[in-house]
């Protein structure tokens, strides 16, 4: 019987992918409507995406299939929906984030500012936070969460071992000490011995100075070990918070962004580049601020003389901040491949920010858009992006070297070889900062079908009439006052998205938001904005997102450790984000008013 349950579960994945349709399958039958169908190929991949029976790009190919077969679609239509605009966006910012990572330059940024930072525990644990927070803005929060835990384990092993080795010493002097008096009280016994013997010695002194010595190595693997916890949690944690700052920096967000373009297309970019950091990065800063709080509460508590180390710095501090250094001196110096991906870099952020800024006309509004939405930021990140395959990763000088030896006709047949040489290699020509070899292999080209198929999913749900269906249905609602509802559906999405990825949640949620919100007459981004960057606090199970996942394999956490402290964390972070929605949210966006471009959509009309 146990042996036949084991196999059930191994082979769980294929019972639900042949059992699930059949289950459903009544629906479309019983109600044969456009809103049945379009509900059932909704509901299959729900289920789906939840269960990961099947890998989630696979999952989303099925509209593809389901839509036209049900007559809800036609299939070119449905192809459409898988290249838009936002997907432009979300692969010209991956190809910065992959030229950051190929060049190393996101380790020189992190230990340059944690050599600023310091050692001490606290400073210490708040540089690891405010450089991995920065990092995942720009580049994923799993590759950001990779780089950062090696070093801070690294530092606290060397602070550990510096520890152990003071005690060690500090020990032998306390030994030497009493040894010295003991000698002292016993000279005369000693002076009287004429037979010669060796003097006797205190075995208690050896028994109390064997059990300090263990009593403190326990002390300092249980100290260690709570630090060991809260670094490897404030990295991961802090990856998913500073991920939510850009409109790049994870994929919920640009899901947002697409389907307020597919949902609202005359919604007047109200979701930019430069709109969502102006909300998202205070909204950051704040949750990172209270969550480095509460960690440091969980784990290092509030002395803070002893953890911001007020002082002088010890050989522990002194050592651990040589590991850095050294880490850093392995990098060498800047090279003109990393100047080059800086220089893009800043540059791309610059045009991000000023093409469309809100309180002013912006560059793409004065030289392009005049008649119409033509430059996009995805036009910019690709347009910045494609630099990297036409800018050298080096200045190839080596020519100037080859024609002076031309000169000297009489030099060895040696160098004359060695010219020759030079001439080969300078054939190849100089490779450029990113090859299409290094894109292939890091670009997850599964999230951009995931992303088409969310752009699907919401474009079958209005065309079928199911959102409109569902927001009818979701009309008893307007009794609720809207900041009783924002935090309700917050806290269900940030449930949600603990058993789910971030991005299915997403997909599944904002089109049922987008129609309930329409239908109550509330602005549409009051709800939807903050749903998105709760579907990003996932702080609570090591299978709710990647960095999780890398933090708890290292081996120091327990399910219960990250539980007690993503439980309080996703309370902040969900009560942080309406403070925000309700605050400078409700002011750059105006959201105390219903707008004219949700009440001309197709979704429902507005009473």
């Amino acid at each position: 019987m146990a042996s036949f349950q084991r196999w059930l579960w191994v082979n769980r994945n294929y019972f639900i992918i042949f059992i699930t349709p059949f289950l459903i399958l009544p629906l479309p039958l019983v109600i044969p409507t456009p809103e049945a169908r379009c509900g059932f190929a909704i509901i299959l991949m729900a289920l789906y995406w939840c269960t990961e029976c099947m890998p989630l790009a696979v999952t989303a190919l099925l509209p593809v299939i389901l839509f036209p077969m049900m007559g809800i679609m036609e299939s070119g239509k449905v192809c459409v929906e898988y290249l838009k605009d936002t997907n432009m966006l979300f692969i010209g910012g991956l190809l910065v984030a992959i030229a950051v990572e190929h060049w190393n330059l996101h380790k020189r940024i992190a230990l340059s500012v944690l050599l600023i930072v310091g050692v001490r525990p606290a400073l210490l644990m708040l540089g690891f936070m405010i450089v991995t927070a920065f990092l995942s803005m720009w580049i994923s929060n799993t590759a950001t969460t990779a780089m950062m835990l090696p070093i801070s384990q690294a530092v606290l092993e060397q602070l550990s071992a510096t520890e152990a080795d003071s005690d060690e010493k500090e020990l032998r002097e306390g030994q030497d000490n009493q040894a010295f008096e003991l000698a002292e009280v016993n000279i005369k016994p000693a002076l009287g011995n004429v037979t010669g013997d060796k003097p006797n010695t205190n075995p208690d002194v050896e028994a109390r100075i064997n059990a300090l010595s263990e009593g403190r190595r326990r002390e300092r693997e249980a100290k260690y070990l709570r630090l060991f916890k809260g670094m490897s949690l404030s990295v991961c944690y802090s990856a998913s918070i500073g991920g939510t700052a850009t409109l790049t920096g994870t994929t919920p967000n640009l899901i947002l962004k697409g389907q307020m373009d597919d949902i609202f297309p005359d919604n007047n970019d109200v979701i930019n580049f430069a709109s969502w950091f102006g909300f998202a990065f205070p909204n950051m800063v704040l949750m990172l601020a209270l969550s480095w709080l509460w960690l440091q509460f969980m784990y290092l508590g509030f002395n803070f003389k002893k953890t911001f180390g007020c002082g002088s710095k010890n050989e522990g501090d002194k050592d651990a901040y040589r590991v850095m250094k050294n880490e850093y001196k392995k990098l060498g110096t800047i090279s003109f491949a990393e100047g080059a991906v800086l220089v893009i870099f800043v540059v791309l952020v610059i045009l991000w920010f000023t093409r469309e800024p809100g309180f002013m006309p912006g560059w793409a509004t004065e030289l392009f858009n005049k008649n119409g939405q033509y430059v996009t930021d995805g036009t910019v990140a690709i347009f910045m992006s494609t630099l990297f395959f036409v800018i050298p990763s080096q200045l190839d000088v080596s020519c100037l070297g080859s024609a002076n030896d031309e000169h000297d006709e009489d030099e060895h047949d040696e160098e004359a070889e060695d010219v020759e040489e030079g001439k080969k290699k300078k054939l190849k020509g100089t490779p450029t900062i990113l090859n299409w070899k290094v894109v292939h292999e890091r670009m997850p080209w599964n999230i951009v079908l995931l992303l088409g198929g969310g752009f699907a999913l919401a474009k079958g749900s209005e065309v079928s009439g199911l959102s409109k269906w569902l927001g009818q249905s979701l009309a008893p609602l307007r009794s609720i006052p809207p900041f009783a509802i924002s935090l309700i559906l917050c806290f269900l999405v940030g449930t949600f998205t603990e058993c789910s990825s971030n991005t299915a949640t997403t997909t599944l949620f904002l089109p049922i938001l987008a129609s309930m919100a329409t239908t109550i007459g509330l602005h549409p981004l009051y709800v939807m904005l903050p749903c998105t960057i709760s579907a990003s606090l996932a702080f609570m199970l090591p299978v709710a997102t990647p960095p999780n996942a890398i933090a708890f394999s290292y081996g120091n956490l327990k399910v219960v450790d990250m539980a007690k402290a993503g439980f309080i964390l996703n309370i902040i972070g969900i009560l942080s984000i309406n403070l925000g929605i309700n605050t400078w949210g409700m002011a750059m966006f105006n959201l105390g008013a219903f707008p004219s471009w949700a009440n001309a959509t197709n979704i429902t009309s507005t009473p």
